[in-house]
This record gives structure tokens, sequence and C-alpha cells, in this order.
């Protein structure tokens, strides 16, 4: 059976009712869910699940299981049939929606001023990094970005999300910014991501509606990968005032 992502519909939704559709002494799948079972670097979320009868079973992993997505589970089983009250762990998730964000207003900064292409990525709670194609990667360079990404979190430049056919989505330009199209050709339907003036790319992943929530971004790190391989490192404040 197929799960409901509430995650795409909502990210900031906190907590969610479902019931149990399959059920293993270790794991579960519900038939709705927001917890991110994790993709495109960005890494699952964490939680509990809550009993009509007050037992808890934290939630340690999330995982897309064919159609449906597996919550495994420490502190009990639970029946199939039976309803729970899912919790993420919302400091976490929210900081992971900043820090994806904030990716994507590296990576559309480094597209639109330099036309750089992706060659990898990943994040975890206020931190990420990047790979680009840059033959070179000087300390002026770097500070020269850092200073342009701030000022796009400054913007407040909305985030938007939109499904799209899969051959209108791909009549846009530049929407791949990876260096492969790591997109299964069975995939009918893209998913875009947004941010209004600076950046639009295929995601599944959550964000905030917004990039002033980002918050003030640091390249702590910047290291060659290879000839034209460069990597930046971003890390964020853990709070963000006035949002």
């Amino acid at each position: 059976m197929a799960t409901r992502r509430l995650y795409l519909e909502d990210a900031y939704l906190r907590s969610f009712e479902a019931e149990v559709v399959e059920a293993a002494p270790d794991s579960v799948v519900l038939d709705a869910t927001a917890f991110y079972p994790g993709g495109g670097g960005q890494p699952c979320d964490h939680g509990l699940l809550r009993l009509g009868d007050g037992k808890r079973l934290s939630v340690s992993g999330v995982a897309k299981d064919g159609g449906g997505i597996r919550h495994a589970v420490l502190g009990g089983s639970v029946p199939v049939g039976a309803r729970v009250v899912g919790e993420i762990d919302w400091p976490r998730r929210y900081a992971l929606m900043r820090t994806h964000t904030a990716m994507h207003i590296l990576c559309g900064v480094i597209w639109k001023q330099y036309g750089a292409s992706v060659t990898g990525g990943n994040m975890e709670p206020l931190k990420g990094r990047m790979d680009f194609e840059f033959e070179s990667m000087r300390q002026e360079f770097v500070r020269e970005i850092e200073a342009l990404i701030n000022v796009e979190v400054a913007k407040a430049r909305p985030v938007t999300t939109a499904v799209l056919p899969r051959t209108e989505a791909f009549q846009i330009p530049d929407l791949i910014r990876t260096k492969i199209n790591l997109l299964p050709p069975d995939i009918a339907e893209v998913r875009v991501v947004e941010i209004v003036g600076l950046d639009l790319q295929a995601d599944g992943g959550t964000h905030v509606g917004n990039t002033r929530e980002v918050g003030p971004l640091k390249i702590t790190d910047y290291k060659s990968k290879g000839a034209i391989n460069k990597r930046l490192v971003v890390s964020l404040e853990p709070e963000v005032a006035d949002v």
C-alpha cells in the first residue's frame, strides 16, 4: 500500500494521525506520514509514535519501501490496524529544512553567477557541503560567494513547490543542476522547488518557506576534491531572530 507523503504537502507539519498498514517486530509502514524518508542528501527524520494506550515508540530511521515508507521503531511492536500519532523531532527537522534551503541558495548563486554544475552534496542539521565544477578556489573567491549567498538570505525570497508532468518539467532550462541527471526514467511527475527569482530545481526534500528563515550563512571550509571539483562547506546559526 502506498504511503501518503504528508511532508510534501506541508513541510511544517509537526504531528499527524495515521494507521499501521504493515508491521514487523522493529518497524511499521503507515498509510500516511510526515516523516521524511531521506534522499537528495537530506537525512531522514526522527521522532516518535504515540499509541492510544500511552505507549511511545521512538522512530530512529525512515526509508522508502516500494510505494510505502517504513519507520524503524524502538520500544515495542505495533499491530496492523492500530492508530498512531506521529510526532516529528521538530528542532532537528527545522534545522534540516533551513540547511536544505541554504544548499539551494548556494547552488542558485553559483549557477547564476558562475555557471558551475553540482557534482555532489550532503547535509546534516545546520551544516552542508556541496561540490562544484571549479578549476580553482581561492579564499577571496570563497568570501565573495559567502557575501552573495547572504544577500539572497536577506532578500527574503519566497520558496515554493509544484509538481509538474515530466515532459513539462524538462522543458525548464537548467532544471537539473547536477552533473548527472539522477531522476529515474520511470518518474512521470517531477516535484520542483523554486526560490523565487534565484533558483529552480527538481527536488523531493523539505524546505523553509522563505530564505530569511535560513539565517546568516558562513562558509567554514573549502577544498579541492579533484582537478575541476571543489568543495564548499556551509554552516548555519542554531537560531534565527525574528522568524
